[in-house]
């Protein structure tokens, strides 16, 4: 697979690094390790002085550089140099502004939504938009959608098959393995498999997935990194959101990622189809049967 000359959007340059750190050898990897923990500091070096901040040589900054995707270093430094710029313009809180006294509920629960919204901001720094359209293209007209996901990665799948199923675009998103496996391998040419793995390396999805591609089903893959096992296997890579994992805590953010970038892909897939607008309208009629009090009518509650 060449490699794809680098050209994140404005706020997107640390999260397309992150993307690619596990694809790196571990020099290199130190060099780009840097770049995303301390952007402020490498903009201000020279490739010798970060050679030296590493622990490696001017000539692995270089090939560092070109391994993610840019002409050299002075190309990567251009891209940190504008976002910090944009940063600086941002209305990203600082810690002393986010309510509540430190260590309460209040200030534990703002800090998250807040440091949340600024991250997802920036999410997008991977994504090869021509990817998402032309994923969208072919879910929008195969005969067939099988969407798996494992682990962390079930829910969104579950979630986004059953977006899919409400505007009548038939798919099927079996929570079992097994199930899994024998549904991808009766796939065919003219269907698609969406795979859902942040990581991009979870076994039991990567064989679904090979199952599919055997069969010459359309493989679009969502992962946190560009140059996973998903990622190189899916004839679609959408790669978004691995930013979040450099946040040295427990909470669960990919998988808002992974949904934001899931729906986003449904409303492409989806928009302007008459049959998706006519399932909706009964979608809402069937769930307001399921909510209204007894004698009332579901119209008068629309």
């Amino acid at each position: 697979m060449s490699q794809q000359r680098a050209e994140p959007p404005v706020g997107g340059t640390r999260a397309l690094l992150q993307s690619l750190l596990p694809s790196l050898v571990p020099s290199e990897r130190r060099v780009a390790q840097l770049c995303v923990t301390d952007p402020e500091e490498v903009a201000q070096l020279s490739v010798t002085e970060l050679a030296q901040r590493t622990d490696t040589s001017p000539a692995t900054v270089v090939r560092a550089c070109k391994s993610l995707g840019f002409d050299g270093f002075q190309h990567l430094r251009q891209f940190l140099l504008r976002d910090l710029g944009a940063a600086a313009w941002g209305t990203v809180h600082a810690p002393e502004e986010i309510p509540g006294a430190a260590g309460s509920t209040e200030h534990l629960v703002n800090g998250l939504f807040t440091r949340a919204a600024s991250e997802i901001r920036s999410a997008l720094g991977a994504l090869d938009y021509e990817a998402f359209d032309d994923a969208a293209a072919a879910i929008r007209s195969c005969r067939r959608l099988l969407v798996v996901g494992n682990g962390a990665s079930l829910p969104p799948a579950q979630s986004i098959a059953l977006r899919f199923t409400s505007t009548g675009r038939m798919c099927e998103a079996p929570a079992d393995i097994v199930s899994q496996h024998v549904a991808a391998k009766l796939l065919t040419p003219d269907d698609v498999c969406l795979a859902v793995s942040d990581s991009g390396m979870n076994t039991f999805t990567l064989r679904s997935v090979r199952l599919a591609s055997e069969q010459g089903a359309v493989v679009v893959g969502i992962t946190s990194y560009a140059k996973s096992a998903l990622a190189e296997l899916s004839t679609h890579a959408l790669v978004a959101g691995a930013e979040f994992h450099s946040w040295n805590d427990e909470t669960v953010i990919g998988n808002i990622v992974q949904m934001l970038l899931l729906s986003a892909l449904h409303s492409a897939a989806t928009s302007g189809l008459p049959e998706a607008e006519a399932a909706k309208a009964e979608v809402l009629r069937e769930v307001l049967t399921m909510v209204v009090e007894d004698g009332d009518s579901p119209e008068s509650h629309q």
